[in-house]
């Protein structure tokens, strides 16, 4: 079986909706999807009603989230798969974050337009269609001016990656933890190593975490470098947690594919039979 547990459509900063989506990782050869778009669930319904046969699909989310022990914070992002979606706390948690995205993009938008770029925010809304707004959307925004090539271009400290860039709130990652374990669903650290994004938090907050109910890291990530997998695997199997692989899909938004990394059936069969929340749809 091929398994992708963590894939975005237009409900984030993916490029394909749902519909597409899902008809994408059927046409890729994948058996199982998990759609992961950042703090929301607004994607859901839209995929289990397009999902072709023979896909089995995995509701899920992905968390921004925030560890504040160290001496600055540091961003991280919990992948959150079979919660309950009309458990009050999480979804007015994600709410929340979902509303300073949007503030934070605006915020970006304007700083653009002081600097002369006529990105006007009208544009932004229509371009990301509903979805939960983030910086990919402004990057399209530069790439349609002709003012960069590509999002990760966009994303250099030279444009959003510092100059244009506006802090976010996120959720305080042993809160998400708890609101996601009381949600009926099971976490997965996503990323832990991905120290090309930014600082990564030490293994001693990850060994908290596993005491807290953290189910699982994502070892197999693009984002990871060889030495790198290696060390969550070895730390997932210290601490008695499964080990995920999968694409971070965020379509045309990067260069990597659906499937380019997958989950092995034994972890999926333990995540599914963690969760109380909601059920894998096949």
């Amino acid at each position: 079986m091929r398994i992708d547990l963590h894939c975005h459509s237009t409900a984030s900063d993916g490029t394909s909706s749902p519909a597409e989506l899902v008809a994408e990782a059927a046409a890729a050869g994948l058996d199982v999807m998990a759609l992961t778009d950042h703090d929301t669930t607004s994607g859901w319904s839209a995929a289990i009603a397009a999902r072709p046969a023979g896909l089995t699909l995995v509701p899920g989310a992905e968390l921004s989230c925030r560890w504040h022990g160290g001496p600055w914070p540091i961003s991280l992002h919990l992948l959150a798969y079979l919660f309950d979606p009309t458990d009050v706390a999480l979804t007015g948690e994600l709410a929340r974050i979902r509303a300073s995205r949007e503030t934070r993009a605006e915020r970006m938008v304007h700083l653009m337009r002081a600097d002369g770029i006529d990105v006007t925010w009208a544009e932004v809304l229509e371009h990301a269609g509903g979805g939960t707004v983030g910086r990919p959307h402004l990057a399209q925004a530069l790439i349609r001016r002709g003012l960069v090539d590509t999002v990760t271009e966009a994303f250099l400290p030279e444009w959003l990656g510092h100059r244009y860039r506006v802090g976010k709130e996120d959720l305080d990652v042993f809160v998400a933890l708890r609101l996601v374990i009381e949600a009926g669903g099971v976490p997965v650290f996503a990323h832990p190593r991905a120290s090309a994004r930014g600082p990564v938090v030490p293994d001693e907050v990850i060994e908290e975490m596993a005491e807290e109910g953290l189910f699982g890291l994502e070892a197999d990530h693009t984002d990871h470098t060889p030495q790198e997998r290696a060390h969550v695997r070895a730390l997932a199997g210290r601490l008695g947690l499964v080990v995920t692989g999968s694409s971070d899909y965020h379509g045309t938004n990067k260069t990597v594919r659906l499937g380019a990394r997958t989950t092995a059936p034994e972890v999926l069969e333990r995540i599914v039979e963690a969760a109380t929340g909601t059920a894998v749809v096949a």
